[in-house]
């Protein structure tokens, strides 16, 4: 059973970073697609980037991050981690880490495993 957990939100103001972290247990990050996803209330989880599963490791990104946010994973630490850069208020959002044993999905109901997620607030 994969565990895992995140690290890393808060409150940031508009233009200003932040590096989200996702440590797994009872697993190894390496032969999981990991993805990073996010939901506002009352709106549906999101897909915001991916790293896919094996020695390739294809990154994925929603349009609306890309140039802005980089994934990366750090086999030795067990960890993916999302950098967050030129954040803007429409980045708020809980950000949720889940992972699923087969290559990248966007849709959140095949993912297998998640983090408890973490709150990200960007003021204007």
């Amino acid at each position: 059973q994969v565990q895992l957990v995140e690290s890393g939100g808060g409150l940031v103001q508009s233009g200003g970073s932040l590096r989200l972290s996702c440590t797994a247990s009872g697993g190894t990050v390496s032969t999981y697609t990991m993805t990073w996803f996010r939901q506002v209330p009352g709106k549906e989880r999101e897909f915001a980037a991916a790293i896919n599963w094996g020695a390739i490791s294809t990154r994925y990104y929603v349009d609306s991050v890309k140039g802005r946010f980089t994934i990366s994973r750090d086999n030795a630490k067990n960890t993916v981690y999302l950098q967050m850069n030129s954040l803007q208020p429409e980045d708020t959002a809980v950000y949720y880490c889940a992972a699923r044993r087969a290559p990248f999905s966007p849709t959140s109901a095949t993912y297998d495993y998640w983090g408890q997620g973490t709150q990200v607030t960007v003021s204007s």
